[in-house]
């Protein structure tokens, strides 16, 4: 129930969506603006990433998603890169989010902005890198090994729908608790690693022990990744109950992300 006089969430966000993509916008430009290469960043990003990743846990660590007998080295890259393309859009928003508000002082003290956009509009800005990614990760692998099949590309936005929402609930989150708690932008490269190496992204979650994984399946980012694979690139059913899982965590994420801006907000100008 929204309080009186307050516009209900969903509609107040509809009703500045041009503004939000105004900011998406910009956030996308300044991202890429004065560098040589420009938006040919986001490219090269993912493919660098992806080369130290794979020479050290794949070839090096010889790892391996399923039977070895099986899965090859492509095989094992592409998984893997379809893993590390949905965790940067994570690990970004960890990154940027706290310093969100403290960053942009001028539009603090403007009493009829609305704040909120600013969160969604960097989180915007990550989900054309995150689409980029998942475009050249889907692509390549098409391209070195059997690919997705159509039923499988077909799931993808249903399965990454929950991890946009995700994003979204903790950029309002982080965001708003960065302007009262600055050494939260110094602890989040250190949390980004810890969930990375918690979410399966370079392993099979069968090598997780059972007293972890009893934990760890309470990771949405960590379901996302697993159904992520198994349903678009292995061609494996859905799983049904651990979909509807990460709905239920975005949703709740966003909820509880925006509440909490939406209180703390009144204070912010003080503060800065």
């Amino acid at each position: 129930m929204s309080e009186p006089g307050q516009t209900p969430p969903v509609t107040g966000l509809a009703r500045k969506r041009d503004l939000w993509w105004q900011f998406t916008v910009r956030a996308v430009e300044s991202r890429y603006r004065g560098s040589y290469l420009g938006l040919i960043w986001a490219v090269l990003n993912p493919i660098l990433m992806l080369s130290i990743y794979f020479v050290v846990f794949g070839v090096i660590f010889g790892g391996h998603f399923r039977d070895p007998n099986v899965e090859t080295l492509k095989d094992y890259a592409m998984a893997m890169f379809l893993g590390l393309t949905l965790y940067q859009l994570l690990a970004e928003t960890l990154g940027s989010s706290p310093l969100l508000i403290t960053g942009n002082s001028n539009l603090v003290k403007k009493v009829v902005f609305p704040l909120e956009v600013l969160p969604l509009s960097q989180v915007g800005g990550l989900w054309f890198n995150l689409a980029i990614g998942l475009v050249l990760a889907l692509g390549t692998s098409a391209v070195i090994t059997t690919g997705p099949s159509p039923m499988g590309l077909a799931w993808l936005p249903v399965i990454v729908l929950p991890l946009l929402m995700l994003s979204a609930g903790l950029a309002w989150l982080l965001s708003a608790l960065g302007v009262f708690f600055r050494d939260l932008a110094q602890a989040m490269p250190f949390i980004a690693q810890v969930i990375m190496y918690a979410s399966a992204v370079f392993y099979p979650v069968s090598r997780i022990p059972p007293g972890v994984w009893s934990i760890l399946k309470w990771n949405p980012f960590l379901q996302t990744v697993v159904l992520s694979r198994e349903v678009v690139l292995w061609g494996m059913p859905v799983n049904a109950d651990r979909l509807l899982y990460t709905y239920l965590a975005g949703l709740a994420s966003m909820a509880v992300g925006r509440w909490v801006f939406m209180k703390l907000r009144p204070a912010f100008a003080d503060v800065i």
